[in-house]
């Protein structure tokens, strides 16, 4: 039985959901060997990876009208953001974010932290989704019915 539940909360950890997209942009990788073919192709058989127009500002992360090759280079700038380290003028924010977050209650972290977690998961579940179903247009694109 406690194997089941570990299996479970494994499943669903950030870790997982980190290494599944991490894993899935390196597929992608792999199999688009001429990225400018995703140029100009639209992203027209994937409702799920068409950011909604009510949707927050993403920092440009997200367009709504994008074509392939723009989701390719987004997920792999996501990866490497992941995996190296965000780089820029990031520190100032964080340090702003951090004396505020000083100044709330300690009884507020735990709240704030499973909001986050949970957000987080499901932008990496989204996004591993749309790094598959890239690969598989791709795919599609070039005649490998695989």
């Amino acid at each position: 039985m406690m194997q089941i539940s570990d299996s479970y909360n494994q499943k669903n950890s950030l870790f997982t959901a980190m290494s599944r997209f991490i894993g899935a942009v390196n597929n992608m990788d792999q199999t688009v060997m001429v990225p400018s073919l995703l140029r100009d192709v639209p992203l027209e058989d994937g409702e799920d990876l068409k950011v909604p127009e009510s949707a927050p500002s993403t920092n440009g992360y997200f367009q709504a009208d994008g074509d392939m090759y723009s989701s390719y280079v987004l997920l792999k700038s996501i990866r490497n953001d992941m995996e190296w380290g965000v780089v820029g003028d990031e520190r100032p924010k964080v340090e702003a974010e951090a004396k505020r977050s000083e100044a709330e209650d300690d009884d507020d972290l735990e709240k704030q932290f499973h909001f986050h977690l949970n957000g987080l998961h499901s932008v990496l579940s989204k996004l591993t989704l749309k790094a598959n179903t890239l690969t598989n247009r791709y795919k599609e694109e070039i005649g490998c019915r695989n």
